[in-house]
């Protein structure tokens, strides 16, 4: 079993029933265990078209004993029952789910790299990564998620607004 942590993030729809949904999809899974989610935090868009709406996003903790392109393979179901439809790079989107770390595995696939290439650029992922891992270590980076939040210098808005869903 690999310990893993998975980044959900919408912005379109009923955003925190997608979310809510992903993650009992996730639970259910066969091969997976979540086994704990951070608070849902409120976002402004970073990257992608003009006019976006808000974010809400979330992280998971858990366990699994897919392999890793397996596990992504279930992400994008997971994304496809929540009403995801890929139509444009970094656009508005029903559900988003991504593999931030698994265990301590660094991978470079043509379709997943490990840990996330931008996790320690978002801080939309690092608060609430913290609040479930401050301790853990990135596997590249050998620093600590609370050092790379302690770290981070540009502005993000990110809202805590929901500590229970």
């Amino acid at each position: 079993m690999q310990s893993i942590f998975l980044a959900l993030g919408a912005n379109l729809g009923e955003r925190e029933e997608h979310l809510r949904q992903a993650r009992a999809l996730l639970q259910r899974a066969e091969g997976v265990t979540i086994l704990a989610w951070s608070p849902l935090y409120e976002t402004d868009p970073v990257g992608g078209p003009e006019g976006q709406g808000p974010y809400l996003n979330a992280v998971l903790a858990g366990t699994t004993s897919l392999a890793p392109a397996d596990l992504l393979r279930l992400c994008q179901e997971v994304e496809a029952a929540c009403g995801r439809v890929r139509e444009q790079a970094w656009g508005p989107r029903t559900l988003d789910i991504d593999l931030l770390i698994y265990g301590d595995l660094v991978l470079e696939a043509p379709d997943l790299i490990l840990p996330h290439p931008r996790l320690h650029e978002r801080r939309f992922v690092l608060e609430p990564l913290c609040d479930l891992a401050p301790d853990l270590i990135h596997p590249l980076l050998k620093k600590s998620m609370r050092r790379l939040l302690a770290d981070f210098d540009q502005a993000q808005r990110v809202s805590r607004v929901l500590e229970s869903w």
